[in-house]
């Protein structure tokens, strides 16, 4: 396996957590939830570099203390942009030019498993860009505007998937992506997306079930209980 750069997007307000200490910094088990997400990739040995776009760094740093020595040295911080995708630009141009691809994972998803990770990079690495999903198993309906409003449509869920990360790409095409996107970087709401955009193919390998989004407490009440079981 080649070696990957890891972008964490961590410059978010967590506005929808509720709580004037960020998502990240709340303890999980014996850790801060960011501190369990660093874990996961900084004892890969295919991932040399892990680049937490934040805007707080001494509270990542802090973070990094739960990592053996030999490891910390992998994690390093740099400013967030206006905006998610923003931020991930920033930090792919931060990453090192002699690492070929790149990662992009969410920062508030402390329980990717190492299979999950293996399976999206080599697939990455196989068919050029790779990222995690989930079937749909909810019936979508398609409507304009805020609620109430009605319904157009039910949207076929056999072809619809859920997004996870991580997400992998060549760093290449991840940077040219960036320079010719056609739409403001405000709507990207996924990281391939801006490869769809760009004419390149990405592949989706099997997300998993446990490797869910915090975003508000009951979430982390929920990762605790997986953690646990």
């Amino acid at each position: 396996m080649p070696d990957f750069a890891v972008i964490l997007p961590a410059a978010g307000s967590s506005s929808r957590f509720g709580s004037p200490l960020s998502k990240l910094l709340h303890p999980l088990r014996d850790r801060p939830v960011l501190a369990w997400t660093l874990a996961r990739f900084a004892s890969r040995p295919d991932v040399p570099e892990i680049i937490v776009v934040c805007n707080d760094p001494a509270a990542v740093h802090a973070c990094t203390n739960s990592l053996e020595p030999s490891l910390r040295k992998k994690v390093r911080t740099n400013p967030g942009g206006t905006c998610r995708a923003d931020s991930v630009r920033m930090g792919v141009l931060a990453s090192s030019e002699s690492i070929e691809w790149v990662a992009v994972h969410d920062a508030a998803r402390p329980l990717a498993s190492p299979a999950l990770i293996d399976r999206t990079f080599a697939a990455a690495v196989k068919y050029g860009a790779a990222a995690a999903a989930l079937p749909a198993h909810l019936t979508i309906k398609q409507a304009a505007g805020p609620l109430p409003a009605i319904a157009q449509r039910t949207l076929p869920r056999q072809q619809l998937w859920v997004m996870q990360t991580p997400q992998a790409m060549r760093r290449r095409d991840l940077r040219e992506a960036y320079a010719n996107c056609p739409i403001p970087l405000a709507e990207v709401t996924d990281d391939v997306q801006l490869l769809e955009l760009s004419g390149k193919e990405v592949w989706l390998v099997d997300g998993e079930e446990k490797n869910l989004k915090i975003t508000t407490p009951l979430d982390l009440q929920i990762a605790q209980f997986l953690m646990d079981s």
